[in-house]
């Protein structure tokens, strides 16, 4: 099962084909070919996307009119706020980048904005602070491969769903918050009476893991994370839950795979510090040096034949097999 990270919704039967490509073509750069049944013919391995972008649209409209909405209210912009100046520090404190006079200049401008916040008043005035941001910080090296695709109001809306879905607020008309929706969405795309393997990418990392550790009953001999901002202190490792955080009862075995130059992976690792499930598992941490200018898309990591060597070698011990 694969699961996205921030994003625009996305349909789930064209994406799920790009990822199974971007597999296929890592999988055989490992030597593993053919590699994926319903792409070129191959391993008979049945692949499913959860897609659950779509929960982050539809937010209440604040009253009093005025610009678009934002679908973001104050303390969703200030966890973004957060996010942003943690990927400008680390980025700041790397030895590529360190005396970088741009990124100093970002780091007083993300500073000035929180003060900001801090005074700011009205509907989603934190919001258009955050907004002015990033634009301001956009075309910077740490930041462009965010928001290359993205408007400015747009990057504010992906970088905020990990605060959106993390503030476990937002219930529907039947008091599900919108973490326990997005949850409920991805459980429901695994069969609990099979085996799978569960590949997810940025903050589907924090969902999946969320989602399996939530006493998940099938098994999960493997899962793997690509890209994940996991270990975010600012925003990510505080909130996440069980608290401390665990490796979930039912996976077998934890790959993470994380890029050097990838700007959403925080530098500091977590394998260390989870907390491992009674089969003694815990994160195995896989470090990547790609030496590319953008680096974070799932399919970029997918394409990488040491990500896609270690999921097709657990599709063979589960008895997938090269089709006929």
């Amino acid at each position: 099962m694969f699961v996205h990270g921030i994003g625009r919704p996305r349909e789930a039967e064209p994406t799920r084909t790009e990822w199974t490509r971007a597999l296929a073509e890592g999988a055989r750069a490992a030597g593993h070919a053919p590699a994926i049944s319903g792409v070129t013919g191959g391993w008979s391995v049945d692949t499913v996307f959860a897609s659950y972008g779509e929960l982050f649209t539809g937010k209440a409209r604040p009253q009093g009119g005025g610009e678009p909405e934002l679908d973001l209210d104050d303390e969703d912009a200030r966890m973004v706020l957060a996010l942003v100046r943690e990927l400008l520090d680390q980025e700041a404190a790397s030895p590529e980048h360190r005396g970088d006079r741009r990124l100093a200049r970002a780091q007083a401008q993300l500073r000035a904005a929180e003060d900001a916040s801090a005074r700011a008043q009205g509907v989603l005035g934190t919001a258009r602070i955050a907004l002015d941001a990033c634009a301001q910080v956009a075309a910077l090296p740490a930041v462009r491969e965010l928001a290359q695709w993205l408007s400015a109001r747009d990057a504010l809306r992906a970088l905020g769903q990990p605060g959106r879905y993390l503030r476990r607020k937002e219930p529907d008309a039947a008091g599900v918050t919108l973490d326990a929706r997005i949850r409920a969405l991805v459980r429901g795309c695994l069969d609990p009476s099979r085996p799978a393997i569960v590949v997810a990418h940025s903050l589907g990392t924090v969902v999946a893991l969320e989602t399996l550790a939530a006493d998940y009953p099938g098994p999960v001999p493997l899962f793997v994370t690509l890209g994940s901002p996991i270990a975010t202190k600012g925003v990510v490792w505080p909130l996440l839950r069980p608290r401390p955080p665990a490796t979930p009862a039912c996976v077998g075995r934890w790959l993470d795979f994380a890029d050097r130059d990838d700007v959403v992976v925080p530098r500091t690792g977590f394998a260390e510090s989870f907390v491992p499930n009674a089969a003694g598992v815990r994160p195995e941490p896989e470090h990547l040096d790609s030496c590319r200018l953008w680096v974070h898309p799932a399919t970029t990591y997918l394409r990488r034949p040491e990500v896609a060597g270690r999921i097709m070698e657990a599709v063979a011990a589960l008895g997938g097999a090269p089709a006929s």
